[in-house]
Parts: C-alpha cells; structure tokens; sequence
C-alpha cells in the first residue's frame, strides 16, 4: 500500500477507536489514537497474517503488551478483515469477543492475552525464542507504552531477548510522554529509552515523529535488515492524535467521549480521510 492509503487506513482505524469507546462509556482512547499509524503498517504492510486463518502457523505474531489499548487493535483487526467492523461497538459490553483488554482464546487475531502491565514483551520474547528453536520464520512484534516500560519485568525481557540474540523480535515503544497519572516525567521517568535499550544489546531505531507514515515504513524496513541483535523502534507519537481535543491531553488516557464529542471527533476525522 501507499503512504497515503495507509494513512487513510490509520483515520478509519481511529474511527473505530471512537465508535469503540463511545459505545462501550469507558475504554482508553489516548493510546490507542497515539499508536493507530504504526498499527496501519503493522497490519496492512509489514506483518504476515491471514483473517481466513488467524492461527496460521507461520503468521508474524503481534503482542499488545500495553493492553489497554485494546480499542486500537480491535479497530485495526476489523479493518483488516478478522471480524465485523459492527463489532466495535460491542466494546466491553457482557457476552461480546471484544473485552477491555485482549483475549486470545476469543477474539480472531488476537496472539496473546494481555493486560497487566509489562507481560507482554515477555511473552513476545518467548514467542520469538521458540521460533528460533524449532526453527521458524516468522517474526514476533510487540508494541510497549512508555509508561509500562517503568515495570521492572519489561527490563527482565529485554535482558533475555539481547542476550539471545533474538533478532526475529522487533519491539515498538509508543512514545507518547503520558500515562494515566501524568507526563511520565512526572510519575518515574525511563529516559533515556534508546540508550537503555541499546545497554540491553537492542539495535535501536529513533522515530522522530511516529505518525508519519514515511518514518515508520522506514523504520521497520531496517528493522529487516538487522541481524545479532532484537530491535527496538522508539516512536515519539501524539497522545489523542487525529482528534483535537484528546491530543496530548493526558485525561483522555481512560475516559470515552460522550455524544458530542464523539460527534466532533468523528466529524475531524472524516474530514482527514
């Protein structure tokens, strides 16, 4: 796809982000609006999967480690064809596949149930680690908060995945300076990123911004071409971003938009597709 078919794919996929949270009166949008770009080219261009057989055994596995941006995978997997784009407004409601935070044995395209802060990347390394073992191809994405990396386990995974060597695991922080109790300045910094991850053996890509489509094709193209170490691509990217009141406004890390809101927000976001 096109830079700019992909962008429009990232609008229609923080479309279903609003549709999501707005039905459901709860969810956590920030977020998921901050990483919808790198999850467009995740799913549309870098990624090998299948929504006619999500279990596919060579399918490229994803690993939402920060899991409360659900709503943006969601959108993202009904973009790309795993299930109804309707679907989104079950959102959390009782009975539906969509839950505040993935599960994997209900929702078609989901590869690892998350949630708790800073299992995810662990998991992801396992993954790429098995597929070093049995001697696998595919490759194993995981995209962290910069908040989450404030957990202690994120540094365990990461001690594991350079020290192996695994460089079949592409890791994406979503930089976007806030978590739900304020800046992560204020609440315990993890600067600088790069720089720790690099002391972990990481090759590591810097995204000056990370919604631009360009940078991020960028990105995962060298990321394709390391080889010895895990990558690490560290993504400065707008909290909110493509809905003007949300942007970088930490408040709307778990808050949904009410009618009007979620009229003005879908009314801006149609005019950029």
């Amino acid at each position: 796809m096109t830079d700019d078919e992909l962008r429009h794919v990232a609008t229609e996929i923080r479309k279903g982000v609003l549709v999501g949270t707005h039905a459901a009166k709860s969810g956590h949008p920030g977020g998921s609006l901050s990483a919808a770009d790198i999850l467009a080219y995740l799913y549309f261009e870098e990624m090998n999967v299948d929504p006619v057989d999500p279990r596919k055994a060579d399918r490229d596995r994803f690993v939402l480690s920060k899991g409360h941006a659900a709503p943006g995978l969601y959108a993202t997997l009904a973009q790309r064809g795993f299930f109804p784009v309707e679907e989104l407004e079950t959102l959390r409601h009782v009975d539906s596949r969509l839950q505040g935070h993935p599960n994997m044995n209900d929702t078609p395209g989901v590869d690892m149930t998350t949630g708790s802060l800073g299992q995810g990347i662990s998991a992801a390394v396992g993954m790429a680690l098995a597929a070093k073992h049995w001697g696998d191809t595919y490759r194993t994405y995981c995209l962290l908060g910069d908040g989450e990396i404030e957990e202690g386990q994120v540094w365990e995974a990461a001690m594991f995945a350079g020290n192996h060597a695994l460089d079949n695991l592409c890791l994406i922080v979503d930089h976007n300076g806030l978590q739900i109790d304020g800046s992560i300045e204020e609440v315990n910094s993890a600067m600088p990123i790069a720089d720790k991850f690099r002391a972990f053996k990481f090759h590591v890509i810097e995204l000056a911004d990370g919604n631009d489509m360009a940078q991020i094709r960028a990105a995962f193209a060298e990321a394709r071409e390391v080889t010895g170490a895990p990558v690490c691509i560290v993504a400065e990217t707008v909290k909110g971003k493509g809905v003007s009141y949300m942007e970088n406004q930490v408040g709307w890390h778990g808050k949904a938009p009410n009618d009007e809101q979620f009229a003005q927000g879908m009314d801006e976001l149609s005019k950029e597709a």
